[in-house]
């Protein structure tokens, strides 16, 4: 069987990181784009590399052939609801991977696929669209890691699979200690940049980040270790400023959202660590700020 024989790829969510997998997927394996409002069409756009290179990418509709595997790539709020249209005809042992920021989303659908083989990803690539095109600004990694018992044993074949796309893929045992990392600095780059309306770099000094992050990382770390994730709120927020330093000309996807009037991932972020805390009755008074901060700026 050659690669192009073999199941498709299915890749649910058709915006910047669904269509950079599925250009640098579909060379090497058929990949299939959907979404819930058009499960079935056929997508073509324009994918710039790296180095600057433009190639035309051509995906076919979803299809009625059962997937090999699935990537979930919508927002968070939306993924549980977008992998559930199509969960009835997927066949119990596909694998499906869910890409989503924030925390919350991810274990919501492992308890309810608890019995498929579900695995987390956290990324470190960078794309966005722009006028059209899908820009890969920046190669990362992409850490992979099993949220249900029946994903264990496929971790080596997924990563395999993923690998076929030239892009670095790698295997994490405990991703969601991963993922609680990636929260935090979410937590303290995304709301500022949003707040800010600025790149993520420009949050590095300005007074309404210095006044605060502070107080945000303290609240994270406490909520980690009252999670059994120990962490330290100065390590946390050294963590912060390196990513916002290595990543100063980047737009963060939740400023991108505010500024096309879009849904923003805020309660999968900052609201996560507000909702959380209080579960283990502690209080998260700036991160319930940030939270509020935005959501005031989706109104607008």
């Amino acid at each position: 069987m050659t690669d192009k024989e073999r199941s498709p790829i299915l890749i649910i969510g058709a915006g910047a990181m669904g269509r950079l997998w599925a250009g640098h997927l579909s060379p090497h394996v058929p990949v299939r784009l959907a979404t819930r409002t058009s499960p079935d069409a056929s997508i073509q756009y324009t994918l710039v590399d790296v180095e600057g290179a433009p190639e035309l990418v051509e995906v076919g509709p979803s299809g009625d052939t059962a997937p090999e595997c699935v990537l979930v790539m919508t927002k968070a709020p939306d993924a549980e609801a977008a992998l559930a249209a199509f969960a009835n005809a997927l066949p119990p042992a596909v694998p499906i991977i869910l890409f989503q920021n924030g925390m919350g989303s991810q274990q919501a659908i492992a308890a309810r696929f608890a019995l498929r083989p579900v695995f987390a990803a956290s990324t470190t690539e960078g794309a966005y669209i722009d006028d059209g095109r899908v820009i890969h600004a920046g190669r990362g990694t992409t850490w992979l890691g099993p949220l249900t018992s029946t994903a264990t044993p496929r971790l080596g074949t997924v990563i395999a699979l993923l690998r076929l796309s030239g892009l670095d893929v790698e295997s994490d045992p405990d991703i969601e200690g991963r993922l609680w990392q990636k929260l935090a600095v979410n937590a303290g780059i995304n709301p500022f940049t949003a707040v800010l309306d600025c790149p993520n770099g420009e949050i590095l000094g300005h007074p309404y980040f210095e006044e605060r992050i502070g107080r945000v990382c303290r609240e994270v770390a406490a909520l980690m270790q009252a999670s059994g994730r120990p962490a330290e709120a100065p390590g946390l927020e050294a963590q912060v400023r390196d990513v916002a330093r290595r990543t100063a000309a980047n737009s963060s996807s939740m400023r991108q959202d505010v500024r096309a009037g879009r849904a923003t991932e805020i309660d999968m972020m900052n609201g996560f660590v507000v909702r959380a805390s209080a579960i283990h009755g502690l209080d998260a008074p700036v991160n319930r700020e940030l939270t509020d901060a935005v959501k005031l700026l989706k109104q607008d």
